[in-house]
């Protein structure tokens, strides 16, 4: 199913990803003022995830604290970067882009999920590392909300270690 879903996600013709990553962004900035958030964990988008970055140096505007995650080691919950959008970048371990100077601090209030796919209960597929499930098991337990297209929606189980998100914020509807 994770094969199906990046695919479908990478064959979106690149007007339309534009034109969905817009109306995520708009769903997200004023879902975030409406809930006045002060701190949020974004992510650097991966294999076609929803580009948010003019969201994100708009909420840098605003004064909302951005973090990006860092894994600093398999198997354990993620770790976040304090980042201001612009700032110098290099790939991690793994790929990922992460600040170059990293400034570690507790995980954010509120977290961006990326999702390669959710269902209607609100579980996340992502692409099986588990980072995301061990970060939310910690106490308290940060608010979520997933980021995903709306054609990635999709019937599967949820697993003994996954945890729903509280929302997920597709192009087209807040679930």
């Amino acid at each position: 199913m994770r094969k199906a879903l990046l695919a479908a996600r990478r064959a979106l013709p690149d007007a339309t990803r534009v034109t969905w990553d817009a109306a995520i962004a708009q769903r997200l900035l004023d879902w975030c003022a409406q809930e006045n958030v002060k701190e949020l964990g974004v992510y650097w988008p991966l294999h076609g995830e929803p580009d948010l970055h003019g969201a994100y140096a708009q909420l840098a505007a605003r004064g909302v604290a951005l973090s990006l995650p860092v894994v600093l080691e398999k198997h354990a919950p993620l770790a976040f970067s304090a980042w201001t959008p612009g700032e110098p970048m290099v790939k991690d371990g793994m790929g990922v882009a992460v600040p170059a100077r990293l400034r570690l601090r507790p995980a954010p209030a509120t977290l961006l999920v990326p999702c390669l796919g959710f269902n209607e209960q609100r579980y996340r597929l992502g692409y099986g590392g588990g980072y995301y499930d061990r970060t939310l098991a910690a106490v308290p337990r940060p608010r979520t909300l997933g980021i995903a297209y709306a054609c990635l929606a999709a019937s599967f189980p949820n697993g003994e270690y996954d945890i729903a998100l509280d929302h997920i914020v597709t192009e087209g509807d807040l679930y």
